[in-house]
Parts: structure tokens; sequence; C-alpha cells
């Protein structure tokens, strides 16, 4: 596609405001939640990003496109994405780069959304979208192409956690000699998975709603990954982690994964105004002086006071608007984050957390 053919685009919110562009991507209409993304880099990893399924996202940073879309590698774990998709409804930007430029781009992002039939929309003022955004918060909204309407869609008010997680069980790291760690898929990202085979672990990702005891794995720890979605819709995932506090099984929860340790322990989540999605949400170790730039995308929040009196506490917390970003077990080999410590994209600030999860496996690499 080039800018020559100007196919008009708008984008409607449920409060009745429009935002006119051209399409850059599938010509057809969708609709989801609108959220927005405060990256300046890193389209490939958040679009292929399954905690994005069901919204439209829009990115805040005015340029998008002018490194391309790298070649895609046929591997379980592809090194350039997140997972073999794109997850989200449609992509809105200000300004789209019809020339791209990078020694690994394959083909352009407009190129990649048609082929993953995903519409777009250029020529979008996202700072005064942002603005909408924040002052109401995350709204639904329908992207418009050639002036053919949708029909509504929230993707909070179903399990959409299905959609996104595995269908079978998958393991990696088969060679590795390392702890072996079941990981609940909820809309997992590739670089969870790095994370852990490049820590010498075998990994058996499994559907967010299996109960593994009844299977009989053997395994040293388990990762409940991110997702998209309201964590209260997953009561089959908690279930399965409330087995897992009972037999004392070290846990460490990411972004979803934090909420549902949360309702798992008998504490409350809420929705958060217009979430934290981007690479620059700093969070502050509670107690400490000691804070980490980190990666994030979550609509989502703990509500810390309802945490049960005792043992549990917070862990980390955001420094822009104070909300949780951890919770933590005193004593018992629990933990879990509301951020990404394996970025992509991101800062790697907090890559450290896989080891000290690793480290709460007694026996973990023998």
């Amino acid at each position: 596609m080039t800018d020559s053919k100007q196919v008009p685009a708008k984008l409607i919110l449920e409060d009745g405001s429009v935002f006119e562009g051209t399409s850059f991507g599938f010509e057809a209409s969708s609709s989801g939640e609108v959220v927005f993304n405060t990256g300046m880099v890193g389209y490939c990893e958040s679009l292929t990003d399954p905690s994005y399924a069901g919204q439209i996202l829009a990115c805040t940073y005015p340029l998008i496109g002018n490194y391309g879309v790298p070649k895609e590698k046929k591997t379980d774990l592809n090194s350039f994405f997140e997972s073999h998709k794109i997850h989200v409804q449609g992509l809105v930007v200000s300004d789209y780069s019809y020339n791209f430029n990078h020694f690994e781009a394959q083909k352009s992002l407009s190129e990649w959304l048609v082929e993953e039939k995903i519409p777009a929309v250029t020529g979008i003022d996202t700072r005064q979208l942002t603005k909408r955004l924040r002052e109401k918060g995350a709204m639904l909204g329908k992207l418009i192409v050639n002036n053919e309407d949708t029909g509504p869609f929230d993707p909070n008010s179903h399990n959409i956690v299905k959609k996104v997680s595995t269908k079978k069980e998958i393991i990696y790291g088969h060679k590795n000699t390392g702890p072996k760690i079941m990981l609940m898929d909820c809309g997992v990202k590739n670089n969870i998975i790095r994370s852990l085979v490049n820590r010498n672990c075998v990994v058996t990702r499994v559907p967010f709603d299996q109960d593994f005891f009844a299977k009989g794995h053997g395994f040293d720890g388990v990762v409940v990954s991110n997702g998209p979605g309201d964590p209260k819709q997953c009561t089959d995932t908690i279930s399965v982690m409330k087995k897992i506090l009972q037999k004392e099984i070290p846990l460490f929860g990411i972004c979803l994964g934090n909420q549902l340790l949360a309702l798992a322990i008998g504490a409350d989540t809420f929705k958060l105004k217009y979430g934290h999605r981007g690479q620059n949400q700093p969070c502050k170790i509670a107690g400490t002086q000691k804070c980490f730039v980190t990666s994030q995308n979550h609509g989502f929040a703990v509500n810390v006071d309802s945490l049960p009196k005792g043992e549990w506490k917070e862990w980390f917390y955001n420094l822009n608007d104070g909300t949780n970003e951890g919770i933590i077990h005193a004593s018992k080999p629990f933990m879990s984050v509301q951020f990404h410590p394996e970025a992509c994209p991101g800062p790697t600030d907090t890559g450290f957390l896989f080891d000290e999860f690793l480290s709460k496996i007694n026996g973990g690499g023998k």
C-alpha cells in the first residue's frame, strides 16, 4: 500500500468522539476496548503480545512503522515476536511511515497488518485521543473503514484468556537439566519462555485451565503468565492456583498472574481508569529506595488493602499512581509482579526476578 491510496477510516469512541484519518491496514472494520501505549519503539512485540487481545491499540509516539517488520522465523519462540500472530483488534497512529529502513526488515508494517487482516488508521490526533482516554478512562470503540460499521465488542465481558491460551501441552528446553517449570498459559509472551529456557529450565506450557495435578506431572515450580481481560473471569485458573498454594509449590505470577494470585488468596482486583501500557513505568520495592523502569501492559490492578493480613505484603508499587505492582509471601515461595520482567519491548531492569524465583525452588538445577 502507498500513501496515494486514501481509503477513509475513523475511530469512534463510545462517548461519541470521532477521530478521522485514512486506512493503512486491512480494509475492514472492527471494535474493541481503545487503549494507548506510551512506547517509542517495539510495535512488533506489542502487536504480538496476547495481552492486547480484544483491544484497539493507539500509539502515543507519533511516528510508527519507520523500521518495518523483520522476517518471521519458523520456530516455537520467534525472537522478534511475542507470539505467532497479531492480537490487537486494530491499530491507531498519528503518522504512519510508508517508507521504512532496517537491515532486518522484510516488509512494511502495512503489509504485515494486511496479511494478518488487522485494520489500522493513520492521521489521527493521538495526543487528543490520549488526553480523552486519560480524562474519561479506557473506552469501547469502533474502527470504521470505508464507512462499514461493526457491532460493539467488550473484551472484559467474557473469558478472553480462553481465546489466546494454548490448546495443548508444549515442552521447551528438552535438553536442559535444570528445574522443571509448569507454565500456566493465560496468553504468555514468548520471552517469558525464553527467559526460563535460557536459565536451563525445562518448561511445560499448559492451557490456562488445566488441572495438571490430576495428570500426575512432576515439576518444581509454577509460572502463571500474563494475559488479557478481567482476571475474575479466570475461575478455573484460580482454582488450580489454590492447590499450588496449599501444596506450597514455588509460584511466580506475571502481570495477569499477579492479579490471579491475589484472587487466589482472597484479595480483590479492580479496573484501572486507563491502565499502564508502555516501557517507561517506574516501580519501587516497598520499604526501600530501589526503583526500576519497567515494561507494562495491563488494565486491572490488585487492591492492596484487600490482601490477607499477616504474611502477605505489597512487594512493588507504581511511582506514578501508587497502584500495586507486585505481592509476596513473607516466608513461603510465592511471588508475583504486575509488570513484565521479561521485557520485550522495554528495559531489562527486572530480569533478575526470574533468578529470584528459581532460587526459591528447592533443588533447582540439580
